[in-house]
């Protein structure tokens, strides 16, 4: 259903956007052990660390910035389809708030099993496949 300014209603909710995060990041984790697959043995743990260090600093970010991106809007969240619907300096943040959030859920997934898989191969032992 569009409304006379071409938005598509109903708004997103907060819930919907995180379970969508959330299904991003439990892809994101097969691509991140296939990735780590493609780096040299002895670098390996390095990257997963890495990778796992930077997600966690990323969702930290990215949810104060998501929270405080929405709470602005007053309730106007826009899809990303909607921006063409966008006027004002101050419209933007209501396209950027829900990808903000869906970044930080995706990574708050991410980060945990990139760490998992750091301390997996870690223990493994010297000339295993990990």
């Amino acid at each position: 259903m569009r409304t006379e300014d071409a938005i598509i209603r109903p708004l997103l909710p907060i819930r919907d956007v995180a379970s969508r995060g959330a299904l991003y990041g439990l892809a994101a984790v097969p691509l991140l052990g296939v990735a780590s697959l493609f780096v040299d043995d002895h670098h390996r743990t390095t990257f997963l660390g890495v990778v796992g260090l930077l997600a966690a600093f990323s969702a930290v970010v990215e949810i104060f910035l998501g929270l405080f991106c929405w709470w602005t809007c007053g309730g106007d969240i826009r899809r990303s389809r909607d921006c063409h619907t966008v006027t004002g300096q101050a419209g933007p943040i209501t396209v950027a708030a829900p990808v903000l959030l869906r970044v930080a859920v995706l990574a708050l997934v991410l980060f945990p099993s990139a760490f998992g898989l750091h301390h997996l191969v870690d223990g493994a032992e010297y000339g295993s496949w990990l």
